[in-house]
């Protein structure tokens, strides 16, 4: 069995995103995490987003775009942390949902240093 490149923890937002979506489309979304995990490196499922810190897990089912936030905890040894998702309905990706996955993350990093 492969060694998984990092492991994936979801915030609860992630995990309420994934749990919201029809199975078929939360199984897809898993099944591309997995590739991303096992080492495929492809841009278009698993990219980082310009000017931050922010990648996004990238999902096309059936004609539907969805996506999964996420960053690097570089400290923990290869651990991804999913922030949140959304249906993507724009070619843009809304700037107020980086604002947020980056929220996401400077309270995921000030928690840590706290404990």
């Amino acid at each position: 069995m492969v060694r998984p490149v990092f492991q994936l923890f979801l915030l609860e937002a992630a995990r309420d995103f994934l749990k919201s979506l029809p199975i078929q489309a939360r199984n897809k979304i898993y099944y591309n995490i997995k590739k991303v995990q096992g080492g495929v490196k492809d841009y278009e499922l698993f990219k980082k987003l310009e000017n931050s810190e922010i990648w996004e897990f990238r999902t096309l089912y059936q004609g539907t775009a969805y996506r999964l936030f996420s960053f690097w905890d570089k400290e923990a040894e290869a651990l991804v942390i999913a922030t949140h998702g959304i249906i993507k309905k724009t070619q843009k990706t809304p700037s107020k949902e980086i604002a947020r996955a980056e929220e996401l993350r400077r309270k995921y990093f000030e928690a840590k240093i706290k404990k």
